[in-house]
């Protein structure tokens, strides 16, 4: 027969309350770690708007050949035409 004792009882308890709270420390340090790549993220993404309308208001109302080996899908355009006679 297993007895237990008050000594026993309360290590037991100290162990459970001690793993919660490592469990909890270690979730707040995830949390964090998620939010500050969540922030660098989004500079990155606000960084790219802001070279994106740089670049676009350097280039406002400049025309731009581009050579058969490059198609960047990002700078070409369809426009529709009229053809002129001779």
């Amino acid at each position: 027969m297993v007895e237990a004792s008050f000594t026993g009882l309360i290590r037991t308890v100290l162990i459970i309350i001690g793993v919660f709270v490592l469990l909890r420390f270690i979730g707040q340090l995830m949390n964090a770690k998620r939010n500050m790549a969540e922030e660098q993220r989004m500079k990155d993404r606000e960084n790219k708007i802001r070279k994106a309308r740089e670049k676009t208001a350097k280039n406002l109302g400049k025309t731009s050949i581009l050579k058969n080996g490059r198609n960047n899908a990002g700078d070409v355009e369809d426009v529709d035409f009229e053809e002129i006679n001779d």
